[in-house]
């Protein structure tokens, strides 16, 4: 089948993050923006970039590409890079912060390739299993949800409504005070599954389940944190089988490495999949 869009969704930790002494970044920033280049995706999306010094590293890394970067009085923002051949009109969503200000908004991207739309909606959802934290995730989760339902409304047909969203939906689980009340992170992705199912749309295979781990032996081996969703009558590129290739510290043959690697660029993997045709 032929590719119509591919895709890498990464969550590099603080990305940018400036040492409190120097007011430089912390991590080399060059390495980063190399392993992103090195994907060749049509289109990059980076989650929790905090500070002006990405920006004109990438954009020389990646001169074949257009940037957009979120706003507002959020800590981390969302950068999105399109390949300059593509046509793309990006929004900023704001419906998607929940009504607090400090979150991180949705970034829409409507893509027209080969005179149909595709809409890409990116999202770092609210983190910890507290019930403040797993009620605003659970908000956010359904209102990506049901922006499916908008864009079938729009388009008239739900065959043609080429809808994915993605990223950092930290499916963490809810540690309820009362403990006999507690949500599993499975059981947090079970339900997300069902009400993908709800909406026509399912969540994508990946290579590996685990995408986050910070090294410690503490959070071993990872948590599955990191998620695509998308139409389900839409067709993927296949991975050993899966829809989603995931790369990174996952990819390391061993507990070392893993540590080496996620020291150097991230505690997340990079998700990278391809939209192909029917």
């Amino acid at each position: 089948m032929a590719k119509v869009l591919s895709i890498a969704s990464w969550n590099v930790e603080h990305f940018g993050a400036l040492d409190s002494k120097t007011k430089r970044p912390a991590k080399p920033i060059g390495p980063i923006i190399e392993f992103l280049a090195s994907q060749k995706a049509d289109v990059v999306a980076i989650y929790e970039v905090k500070s002006q010094y990405v920006f004109r590293p990438i954009v020389e890394a990646m001169p074949g590409y257009q940037f957009y970067i979120t706003e507002g009085p959020q800590m981390q923002e969302i950068l999105i890079g399109i390949k300059k051949k593509h046509t793309a009109f990006i929004t900023q969503k704001i419906t998607f912060k929940s009504g607090q200000s400090s979150l991180r908004p949705g970034v829409l991207a409507t893509m027209i390739i080969d005179g149909e739309y595709y809409v890409l909606l990116f999202l770092h959802l609210k983190s910890f299993p507290d019930p403040k934290g797993f009620g605003l995730r659970d908000d956010m989760m359904r209102r990506s949800l049901k922006f499916r339902s908008t864009l079938n409304k729009i388009s008239g047909d739900p065959e043609k409504t080429h809808y994915i969203f993605m990223g950092d939906l930290n499916t963490m689980g809810f540690d309820y005070p009362y403990k006999a009340f507690d949500i599993s992170a499975e059981n947090e992705i079970k339900e997300l599954d069902r009400r993908a199912k709800y909406r026509r749309m399912r969540r994508l295979a990946k290579t590996t389940e685990l995408t986050w781990w910070n090294g410690s032996d503490k959070y071993a081996p990872g948590s599955n944190l990191d998620h695509v969703v998308a139409s389900d009558h839409l067709v993927f590129k296949k991975f050993n089988g899966a829809d989603i290739s995931v790369r990174g510290w996952v990819e390391e043959s061993d507990v070392d490495k893993q540590r080496e690697w996620i020291e150097k660029y991230s505690d997340h993997s990079l998700l990278f999949f391809e939209v192909q045709k029917a």
